[in-house]
């Protein structure tokens, strides 16, 4: 079983609301090591400095989408295994079979509870503790 506090968890969504909610409820689950981007590029420019255990990306974002970001993440040998949820509001099947293609590890779709934000965590890593 992983511990949810020694995990580092990167959100990536262009709307603070969004990040807000998903930070709290990361909070809830048991996660201390949260950090919060708009976009994409910023979501690259942190992990050139920082690590992440876990990636929550919306897809639709400006500037970098989070189909480009899974993109990059996965051509990168550092950040390769990193596990990616991607959050979104639509249910298109091109953008699951493009996302899946491209090694996309889970799917969460707005909106959401934190049972089946960490049933989405469980289903990458396996069963989390709060502890």
């Amino acid at each position: 079983m992983i511990s949810a506090s020694s995990m580092s968890v990167l959100l990536v969504d262009d709307q603070t609301s969004i990040r807000s909610i998903l930070r709290n409820t990361l909070a809830q689950i048991g996660f201390v090591q949260i950090a919060g981007v708009r976009n994409g590029v910023e979501a690259l420019e942190h992990l050139k400095n920082n690590s992440a255990h876990l990636i929550i990306s919306d897809f639709n974002m400006p500037d970098m989408d989070g189909l480009e970001l899974l993109k990059a993440i996965r051509s990168n040998p550092r950040t390769a295994k990193t596990g990616f949820i991607m959050l979104t509001g639509q249910a298109n099947k091109d953008l699951v079979q493009q996302a899946v293609a491209e090694g996309v590890n889970n799917f969460l779709a707005k909106p959401f509870t934190a049972s089946s934000l960490k049933s989405r965590i469980e289903a990458v890593f396996g069963p989390i503790c709060s502890a």
